[in-house]
């Protein structure tokens, strides 16, 4: 039986770790370290029996300690876990070494609350200085989770929901986190989740899971900040990577990304809430066979900025939308804060460079922007993308200005700042009796 509410770390008083605990003291060691291994507080690791009590007592013996503590999930075998909450702060530094399998429960009606939807399956909250690595599995066991989501393309809507699945792997108000070397698969939705996060590392990943299986991004970013992912393939049913909230600082680097909807920066102001995205950098993709390529994404009536971004050395194929600006969306709130219409989340001071490949659709470079936030200071140099046939590809530009650099192929629909520059809001024009340029209204060069 599933356990009947999420399980709090229990205090460390009574829990026999005497077995369990082998103190190291090398040296050549600047300090002691504590072994644990999950086996030695009750687990099974047969995929049947319930060992999520054993995790919880292992991790607060860990936490408990004063010591440097590697916490193993031994090999060749699979821990069935139920949703767990492991909490911090720690007293120590913690390595969490996955050798085994960590498997979520198949059914979602097992689940606490008959499944009912959102939460997270294996969460960590205000924990600092905690590595994952190993080389293991968590498995999140989605597909029957996907079988009953509105979302599933091939679902009947009388007979689905549009709850949202568990995150798989989900850390919260986190610092000093790394995740390195396992594999992550099968999630009910997002596989690894940061929020609120600093001084994250997400690094030579697996995460897979099939590209039908609904919102089942590989690593989601949200309101974090110092962020590096990096030398890891990512092949699931949404993004490879997304970045919404408050979130800077964000490094990508050495990723392969595919299928799926490619790598996003949002939706941002979904709402009218206020987001911030900036000081993200991207180099070094290669992006197959996916909806996207890079793209922004803001939502009409939304408040903030997506700014200061770089996009460079990125080799795609047979991508249905490789480069995208989106400030077309709308949302189920739609009132804007401070302009008359259209998105208020500025966009600009972006750059696409080293960018080749082909585009599985005509258009190769859409730029939808706002009338009311116009995208600005957009940089296109050595840009090459033609048509998986061979053919030319077009490029869309709407309230979009810029400049492009060397060779840009398909040539550049970017308007020039100095003409954006020269307009006059319609707001002050009409308050000041002033008058505004003529010429340019939609820009679609």
């Amino acid at each position: 039986m599933p356990p009947s509410s999420r399980m709090a770390p229990p205090p460390l008083a009574g829990v026999v770790v005497v077995a369990a605990a082998l103190l190291l003291l090398l040296p050549e060691a600047a300090e002691p370290r504590t072994l644990l291994s999950l086996d030695d507080f009750g687990a099974v690791g047969d995929g049947v029996a319930n060992d999520t009590q054993a995790l919880v007592d292992a991790w607060s013996a860990a936490c408990a300690t004063g010591d440097h503590t590697f916490l193993h999930v031994p090999p060749a075998k699979s821990y069935l876990v139920w949703p767990v909450t492991l909490a911090g702060p720690c007293r120590e530094e913690i390595k969490l070494f996955i050798s085994g399998n960590i498997v979520a429960p198949e059914s979602p009606d097992e689940w606490p609350e008959g499944g009912g939807g959102g939460g997270e399956w294996l969460h960590f909250v205000g924990v600092s200085d905690l590595t994952l690595s190993g080389g293991g599995v968590i498995d999140g066991r989605g597909h029957r989770w996907w079988a009953r989501s509105c979302k599933a393309k091939h679902n009947a809507t009388e007979n689905c929901t549009t709850q949202a699945a568990p995150k798989a792997l989900h850390f919260e108000d986190c610092q000093g986190i790394s995740v390195m070397g396992i594999t992550l698969q099968n999630s009910q939705e997002s596989h690894l989740t940061f929020t609120r996060c600093s001084h994250v590392k997400a690094n030579y990943l697996r995460i897979t899971s099939p590209e039908d299986s609904p919102d089942t991004t590989g690593v989601h970013v949200v309101s974090s900040r110092n962020v590096h992912i990096m030398d890891d393939s990512i092949s699931t049913g949404h993004d490879c990577v997304s970045i919404v909230g408050n979130s800077t600082d964000v490094r990508l680097r050495a990723i392969s990304c595919g299928p799926g909807h490619g790598i996003s920066i949002g939706g941002l102001g979904e709402n009218r809430s206020y987001h911030r995205v900036e000081k993200i950098k991207m180099d070094t993709l290669f992006i197959s066979n996916t909806e996207n390529g890079v793209r922004v994404k803001t939502f009409q009536g939304g408040c903030g900025t997506a700014r200061k971004m770089k996009f460079g050395d990125i080799l795609m194929k047979n991508v249905k939308n490789p480069i995208v600006i989106d400030q077309q969306n709308s949302s189920s709130n739609e009132i804007p804060c401070g302009s008359k219409n259209g998105s208020a989340v500025t966009v600009g001071e972006i750059s696409y460079t080293d960018i080749t490949g082909t585009s599985a659709s005509e258009r190769a470079v859409t730029f939808a922007c706002s009338e009311a936030a116009p995208c600005s200071k957009l940089s296109l140099e050595n840009v090459n993308i033609t048509m998986a046939g061979g053919q030319n590809a077009s490029a869309y530009c709407h309230h979009a200005f810029g400049k492009s650099v060397g060779v840009v192929v398909p040539d550049s629909c970017l308007g020039k700042e100095d003409y954006l520059r020269r307009q006059v809001p319609a707001s002050a024009a009409a308050a000041g009796g002033g008058t505004q340029e003529k010429g340019g209204e939609d820009d679609d060069r």
